[in-house]
């Protein structure tokens, strides 16, 4: 059986997380309604994203290359785990600011 293309290099994006391929396959294959990543601002996706993958277990480098997890933080506009939990934390209060 073959691999769906989310699953393969040919649905990864080489800078992190699935290219628009990838991501029409994964939404094909189980409904869901993956978007693409939003690189800057104050949106609350971004602040979701950041939080939840910087607390994600596993090496930002293994073999000194850059893991998936890195690639994904980058793409979204993160250095590090730890960068990413900080603008996390910093857009959320933004957005609570905003609401009030």
């Amino acid at each position: 059986m073959k691999s769906p293309v989310w699953q393969t290099k040919a649905g990864q994006n080489p800078k992190g997380g699935l290219n628009a391929k990838g991501r029409a396959s994964y939404n094909a294959a189980t409904g869901g309604n993956l978007k693409a990543p939003v690189k800057s601002g104050d949106n609350p996706r971004r602040a979701s994203f950041l939080a939840r993958m910087g607390n994600m277990d596993g090496p930002e480098y293994k073999n000194g290359e850059p893991t998936r997890l890195l690639l994904s933080l980058k793409a979204w506009g993160a250095n590090s785990k730890a960068d990413a939990k900080a603008k996390a934390k910093a857009i959320s209060a933004r957005n609570k600011a905003k609401a009030k």
